[in-house]
């Protein structure tokens, strides 16, 4: 039996972080989430890197997953990951999605986001990415 088996239904956070205010994308990804079973905890717009790491600590998350299209994802990304290390959480994956420029992909990797999802990724791909990743957990 896996953790999450253990604890129930894998608990995603999903967030828009900066001044990004576009959001039909990722409440149709909450919805297939949701769909598979799985729990989800939407932070709304304009969430800082710090209120997603509280929220993540505090709703003790498998998966946090942030959705950007202005740009700032470099910037951004890397402060949740570093938050939830700073909160002992290194456990817990970050999956970006969005517009992201395919030679920052590599570099967010080495910063610890565990995938980057592009636009056209079909949402049963990111579904199926989470599921596994944690049924591995």
């Amino acid at each position: 039996m896996t953790a999450a088996e253990k604890r129930g239904a894998v608990r995603v956070l999903l967030a828009k972080v900066g001044l990004d205010g576009h959001d039909r994308g990722i409440k149709i990804v909450a919805r297939a989430l949701m769909d598979a079973g799985m729990e989800v905890i939407y932070t709304g717009l304009r969430s800082t890197p710090e209120a997603v790491v509280r929220a993540a600590v505090q709703e003790d998350v498998d998966v946090v997953g942030l959705s950007f299209l202005a740009g700032d994802h470099m910037i951004l990304a890397p402060r949740v990951v570093a938050g939830l290390r700073e909160h002992g959480r290194s456990d817990v994956r970050v999956v970006l999605g969005g517009v992201i420029l395919k030679q920052d992909i590599t570099a967010l990797r080495s910063m610890g986001v565990a995938e980057v999802f592009v636009p056209g990724t079909p949402v049963e791909r990111i579904v199926q990415f989470i599921a596994n990743r944690q049924a591995q957990a």
